[in-house]
């Protein structure tokens, strides 16, 4: 700001006065900026003592078009919700199994054995007794020990053909008894499990689940439609299929709640846009997630649009707020260009103006320059 001084030199005795020449340095040819006096007894003071003036708080404000950044909010932290509470000793613990050989021999086994007693009680056709070269023989006929003989034999051979599994990388089995946990299998190839078991397939692969549009709002309350992308998998197989009742359904749920908490902007805002919103998503849908036996790795935005019921409205705004932008910018081009214009037309010496002449100068220039800026190329 600039700022003019007036001050009567005192009178000499019987001296003429001596006239001040005008000021040779250059000002501003375009005067826009407001001009305060400054009282004479303020500038020459003789008490070498301060004095203290009180001041009223000011408020200082931004001027549009100057490149100056408006100072961002501090978003408030977002508060996590209670977690979950499951049995500690709920975990995920490794089953015990053999290799599928052994289920194989067993079966076998109880093969054989099913052939030799139905030979003993006499009940194997002759075919297949010529076929399997077992010399003649009458039978015995069913008694105890024939019974207890084809009991056996026909467990064996249920438990070694029963308890055979494939395991295959990805994924994993676990195995319950009248609803208690009894482990789990994450081991591939040919196994052999306890037949009385029951197994469940859990799928432990890393998976990625792209949401459809769910309610949302930005950091204004303004509602908004956003589809994310989360990748997770199953850490803990006995907490995730056993804690909640179904993980997948629980996953949707805590992505939905961390959307309603969480304000999400598009791609460039002030706050960091999709960015931020997806870094603050991941950790609360991680940590609320975790108890339960779930690894979340990342939930990002992909497509953030607003709510049918607001979407005309704040179209309009945002082509507003571009309209406005454009023309601050080419005002201010503008007006650099005819104070340029004019400080070289004077400056040199090619015009000499007064106040009245230098305004319409300026004035033409500015339509000039403006009509220019806005002819379609």
């Amino acid at each position: 700001m600039s700022t003019t001084t007036s001050h009567t030199p005192p009178e000499s005795d019987g001296q003429p006065e001596t006239a001040v020449g005008p000021d040779t340095r250059a000002g501003r040819l375009i005067h826009n900026e407001g001009t305060t006096e400054i009282p004479v007894h303020l500038l020459f003071r003789d008490d070498p003592t301060s004095v203290k003036v009180p001041l009223k708080p000011a408020v200082v404000g931004r001027r549009q078009g100057t490149g100056e950044l408006p100072r961002l909010r501090r978003t408030a932290p977002v508060r996590a919700r209670p977690l979950p509470e499951i049995d500690p000793d709920l975990a995920e613990r490794p089953a015990r199994v053999l290799p599928g050989l052994a289920g194989v021999l067993a079966g076998v086994c109880g093969l054989i054995g099913w052939l030799v007693t139905s030979w003993w009680v006499g009940l194997l056709p002759p075919l297949a007794t010529r076929a399997l070269r077992l010399p003649a023989w009458a039978g015995a006929g069913l008694g105890p020990a024939q019974w207890a003989a084809y009991v056996g034999a026909a467990a064996l051979g249920v438990a070694g053909f029963g308890g055979l599994a494939r395991g295959q990388a990805g994924r994993a089995w676990m195995l319950g008894l009248f609803g208690r946990y009894r482990g789990t299998v994450r081991r591939t190839g040919l196994l052999w499990m306890n037949p009385l078991l029951l197994r469940r397939p859990v799928d432990v692969r890393l998976r990625h689940w792209r949401s459809e549009a769910m309610p949302a709002a930005d950091s204004d309350g303004v509602g908004l439609r956003v589809v994310v992308l989360v990748v997770w998998r199953v850490r803990d197989t006995a907490r995730a299929v056993l804690g909640v009742e179904d993980h997948e359904t629980y996953l949707r749920e805590c992505v939905e709640a961390a959307l309603a908490r969480v304000p999400v902007e598009h791609a460039g805002g002030t706050r960091g846009g999709t960015a931020a919103a997806g870094d603050a998503l991941t950790r609360l849908v991680a940590a609320e997630t975790a108890p339960v036996g779930l690894e979340v790795f990342s939930v990002q935005p992909l497509r953030v649009e607003y709510a049918p019921e607001v979407a005309g409205a704040m179209h309009r705004r945002r082509i507003a707020q571009l309209d406005a932008r454009q023309r601050a910018g080419m005002l201010g081009s503008v007006v650099d260009s005819v104070e340029d214009t004019v400080t070289r037309l004077t400056v040199r010496g090619l015009v000499d103006l007064d106040d009245y002449e230098r305004k319409v100068l300026v004035r033409d220039l500015t339509v000039a320059f403006c009509a220019g800026r806005g002819a379609p190329s």
